[in-house]
């Protein structure tokens, strides 16, 4: 087992419905009441802090807590991606609206496929499978209304439409 931050674990937990999101937040408040340090053991260059666990985990609510109790936002973990990205992905759509108010970068491009978080939200959702099929569309409309340019390619080249089939109707009508 790998050494990983109690405020990580807790991610773990509800990813793992040993408890809810809710009990989460509860267990989470408790140690940051006690001095726990909400980026965990701090931020190491491609190490997932508590923030990018909640956020590529399912665990919406806990993430929301983690940016409210002053997380580091713009830290690049697993694949030099952004809680931002990850919140995409996963269609956590009240995740992504607190890292666009919090100040995230809706234009930055993650290290390794060099795709932009609405790039991942659209992939996320065609290639996520189906346990992952969330609100990608709506953080794809939150991330357009915060700026983001649906045009920017990824590191083959391809735009975030070009992911989409025909019967992808209302994310299509948003990217084009």
């Amino acid at each position: 087992m790998t050494k990983a931050h109690p405020l990580r674990r807790i991610c773990d937990g509800v990813f793992n419905k040993t408890y809810s999101d809710e009990e989460a937040v509860e267990m989470a408040n408790l140690l940051l009441d006690y001095s726990a340090n909400v980026d965990g053991y701090g931020l190491v260059e491609n190490q997932d802090t508590p923030l990018l666990a909640a956020a590529s985990l399912h665990v919406e609510k806990l993430g929301i807590l983690y940016v409210d109790k002053g997380a580091t936002i713009d830290h690049r973990g697993a694949n030099g991606a952004t809680a931002l990205h990850w919140a995409a992905w996963t269609g956590q759509d009240k995740l992504v609206q607190r890292l666009i108010e919090a100040g995230a970068d809706v234009h930055q491009r993650c290290i390794a496929f060099r795709g932009t978080p609405l790039l991942w939200a659209v992939h996320g959702l065609k290639y996520g499978g189906s346990d992952n099929q969330h609100h990608q569309a709506e953080c794809v409309r939150l991330l357009l209304e915060a700026g983001a340019d649906k045009n920017i390619p990824n590191k083959e080249g391809t735009k975030a439409i070009k992911f989409l089939d025909e019967q992808d109707i209302e994310m299509r009508e948003l990217l084009s």
